[in-house]
């Protein structure tokens, strides 16, 4: 089945790669995420789109492709070291295989608030300080989209740590998530996005953890009706781009495209805001009860697995400690 899919991946990109050839003068340029169209990824690609298209229209076409429709992101990252894909919107969670910085995002309670993550995200310097191993990855991070607060929702309330003891919990993949949920008492099954649905329905899983989003674009609050802010992680969508597709551009293309990136995490970060209400108020027409717990019952459970954390990778201690900076600053 691998072999079909990698094959049927592999014909489809061929294809597309002949999109724009044959003396059409524009080149074609494929930015990809897994979301629906009306999620905030997909809006902020369209200002994405808009801007390019507005200032260098006549040497190149910006292709959005939503859905997953190129492909899982750990695929498609693949793709972006080829050259074959220019953009893509990702986890920070997916890219952890591929460069070990992006861990700094999965440790839990690693941020005390929503400003104090967002700040941290859209400085620039910690841009700079991610991209140090892009020459070796392949691409590089130009923006980064807020994804809010990861949270659990289940089939059963989560009103506790005592109530996640046992239960098996869809998560992100990358170790640093499975050593959480070993702390908590429960049980870790990673999987793609595009699994859990099925998986909640026939009981593979007994809940997930992500924003509220989850419930409504991806009809999870059919299944699970309890949705507990415990907060554990904020965790961005970072837009990176293709190596070998930035080398090739001149100053004053790599000028717009990085405007272009800017303009998207904009039109993001405005829509993602928007969204969430929304979400929450639909999710709460559909069922699903909104429960608030003592996060710091949950924060301390895992307050430990910081220091294992930077003692088995020593290099994430200065974005670390930027963290923590920036968690005292949004403090004050």
């Amino acid at each position: 089945m691998k072999k079909i899919i990698g094959s049927a991946l592999a014909i489809a990109v061929a294809s597309l790669l002949m999109t724009g050839c044959g003396g059409e003068s524009k080149q074609v340029i494929r930015l990809s995420h897994s979301q629906i169209e009306t999620h905030p990824d997909h809006l902020g690609a369209l200002a994405f789109k808009q801007v390019v298209e507005s200032k260098l229209g006549d040497k190149f076409e910006v292709q959005i492709f939503p859905n997953a429709t190129l492909g899982a992101n750990e695929k498609v990252l693949e793709l972006i070291k080829q050259g074959s894909v220019q953009y893509l919107v990702v986890s920070t969670a997916n890219i952890e295989s591929f460069d070990k910085l992006y861990a700094i995002f999965s440790i839990p309670y690693l941020f005390t608030s929503e400003s104090a993550f967002e700040k941290f995200i859209t400085d620039p310097a910690i841009l700079e300080q991610l991209s140090v191993n892009s020459a070796k990855t392949g691409f590089e991070p130009v923006a980064a989209f807020t994804a809010g607060t990861r949270n659990f929702y289940s089939k059963t309330p989560i009103k506790s740590v005592a109530d996640l003891k046992g239960k098996k919990f869809r998560v992100q993949a990358g170790p640093v998530n499975v050593a959480m949920m070993q702390a908590f008492g429960a049980a870790a099954t990673p999987m793609s996005f595009g699994e859990v649905y099925s998986a909640l329905q026939q009981s593979v899983i007994d809940g997930a953890e992500n924003n509220e989003l989850a419930l409504t674009d991806q009809k999870h609050g059919e299944i699970t009706k309890f949705f507990s802010y415990d907060m554990h992680q904020m965790c961005p969508d970072m837009l990176v781009a293709s190596n070998a597709f930035l080398t090739k551009l001149s100053a004053d293309e790599r000028k717009v495209f990085d405007e272009a990136a800017q303009a998207a995490q904009k039109a993001e970060f405005a829509a993602w805001h928007d969204s969430i209400a929304k979400a929450k108020a639909k999710a709460q027409e559909m069922g699903v009860q909104f429960i608030e717990v003592d996060v710091n019952e949950f924060r301390n459970k895992v307050l430990p697995l910081h220091e294992q954390i930077l003692g088995e990778t020593p290099d994430l201690k200065k974005l670390y400690d930027e963290a923590s900076a920036a968690n005292a600053a949004a403090a004050k």
